[in-house]
């Protein structure tokens, strides 16, 4: 990483603490603790999105800015769409991309991912980030529709993950995903037990999905 990068993520990290107190965006709020848990653990992924296509990026349920905004600051070639349906959430995301001079190359939508499934043809995206939000299944149903063939779901994960990779499992095969994939990060960087979990666009998504979130909810994989 270079001198450029490593100040904008500091910058972002003071920006997050300085809104934190009026919106909660963390509830880590020790410098030590954020490098850690938030910055090495979304930059964990970095040479896994950089192995395949990358020149688009939708990080889903953007919250603080984790994993989107330190991977747009280390792919300066990658256009970046940060997805947050919660209004305030979305607020300090424009401050911030405005704050590390991104205008231009990442974007911000308060929007439910659902809105974003292409038309037939128009452009889609190479990469879906999602860094704690929902279950694997959930996440295989939003992703698959709105990735370019070849594109990549990069989904964060923690802990026993057994049934949610069943689950993703039949989300994948119905959707025209691969199976999910799972790699484990290395030991000694403070981040054990976290893992990413991989899945790619094989072929086009039926029609009908991502279904409504209430559908979703009675009808789980």
């Amino acid at each position: 990483m270079d001198a450029a990068a490593l100040e904008a993520i500091e910058r972002h990290v003071r920006l997050l603490l300085a809104w934190n107190a009026a919106i909660n965006l963390t509830a880590i709020t020790d410098p030590e603790a954020i490098a850690r848990l938030h910055v090495a653990d979304s930059l964990s992924a970095l040479d896994l999105v950089r192995a395949g296509p990358h020149g688009s990026l939708l990080d889903l349920g953007s919250g603080g800015g984790f994993p989107g905004l330190p991977l747009a600051l280390v792919l300066p070639g990658t256009r970046v769409l940060l997805v947050e349906s919660v209004a305030k959430k979305a607020a300090f995301l424009e401050a911030a991309r405005r704050a590390l001079g991104l205008e231009g190359r990442v974007d911000v939508a308060a929007v439910r991912v659902e809105s974003l499934v292409p038309p037939s043809g128009k452009p889609a995206w190479d990469v879906m980030t999602a860094r704690a939000v929902g279950s694997l299944a959930d996440l295989v149903e939003l992703a698959l529709p709105v990735l370019a063939p070849g594109g990549r779901l990069v989904a964060w994960k923690r802990g026993e993950i057994t049934a949610e990779l069943e689950g993703a499992g039949r989300a994948a095969a119905v959707l025209g995903g691969s199976e999910p994939e799972v790699r484990t990060l290395p030991s000694g960087a403070g981040l054990d037990g976290h893992a990413l979990v991989v899945v790619r666009r094989e072929r086009p998504s039926p029609a009908g999905y991502p279904r409504d979130p209430a559908v979703r909810k009675r009808r789980p994989w």
